[in-house]
């Protein structure tokens, strides 16, 4: 089955206080750490995730990005985020098709409800993200902690000093 995730870019901005405070100094910024976000989010649940922006922050046309593998979807003029994850819902309903959108827009939100689409809030987003970052930090300490393994009969004191040395350590 195909998971979709249809994230609106600056509702969640808004919604996200780590977000919302970058943003008052430095939008691109706060754009950028969402994209990393979902980006991580993305390779860790196996969703495919699209980042839909409003234009009227970016002057232009619409434009699409591929960005860590990520769709950035920047929504043509006079046509906003809405709008657009409505149209995208209707273009990727599909009976193998899971579509999830994330915003905290009530109205939008029954929208999409309409649609067939799950809903997540920006709430719900950040929390499984947060679980996600501290998951990924249990898994790397894990892997840390594994034991080097070696055929040769030697100390642990030296498997650490050849290890070291492989990882040019000296």
């Amino acid at each position: 089955m195909r998971r979709v995730l249809l994230v609106d870019g600056y509702n969640i901005i808004g919604d996200w206080p780590e977000l919302r405070e970058l943003q008052k100094n430095d939008l691109e910024s706060a754009r950028d750490l969402l994209i990393e976000e979902m980006a991580e989010y993305q390779a860790y649940m196996g969703m495919e995730v699209m980042i839909i922006f409003d234009a009227h922050m970016v002057p232009g046309l619409g434009k699409k990005y591929q960005n860590y593998r990520i769709k950035i979807i920047y929504t043509r003029e006079k046509e906003t985020a809405d709008e657009k994850i409505e149209k995208l819902c209707r273009e990727l309903k599909r009976v193998d098709t899971q579509i999830y959108v994330a915003t905290s827009d009530f109205v939008e939100q029954r929208v999409i409800f309409a649609s067939g689409a799950y809903r997540k809030s920006a709430r719900e987003l950040r929390n499984e993200v947060k679980e996600m970052e501290k998951d990924i930090k249990k898994d790397v300490i894990k892997t840390k902690k594994k034991k080097i393994k070696t055929k040769l009969p030697i100390t642990d004191e030296m498997a650490e000093i050849f290890e070291k040395w492989r990882r040019g350590q000296h």
